[in-house]
């Protein structure tokens, strides 16, 4: 599980294929993944905004950016954790995705980014 820290927030991802929602005939694989926050700092934490590179192994890359993640801004008291899921899809059948959260601290307001691991989106078979 590809797992980073940034100024005391720790990202962890894992990912699934789902087989039943791709059409590898069609050119099209859908993967989910699931994210962990947690903020091991001393200070509460905001999330405010997600920035997302997805890269195909076809050489496309799309660029993803928007307020929160999945609808929502959680807010995270130190030793407290937050959890999504969220998908994405792709051509290729083999692909990676990585990039940052823009965080705030309550206490003073102070805007800082939190890493989000790159990690590698892969159908099973291809593994091989």
């Amino acid at each position: 599980m590809p797992t980073t820290t940034t100024q005391g927030v720790t990202v962890t991802v894992t990912t699934n294929y789902l087989p039943d929602y791709s059409s590898p005939s069609q050119e099209h694989y859908v993967f989910a993944y699931r994210i962990d926050i947690r903020n091991d700092s001393e200070y509460t934490v905001k999330l405010l905004r997600r920035h997302w590179f997805i890269s195909d192994a076809n050489s496309t890359v799309r660029e993803v950016e928007g307020e929160g993640v999945v609808g929502r801004q959680p807010v995270l008291e130190p030793g407290e954790s937050h959890q999504y899921m969220s998908g994405c899809n792709l051509k290729s059948g083999v692909g990676k995705m990585q990039g940052t959260y823009l965080m705030e601290r309550l206490v003073n307001g102070e805007h800082f980014q939190v890493n989000i691991p790159e990690f590698t989106l892969m159908v099973p078979y291809r593994m091989n």
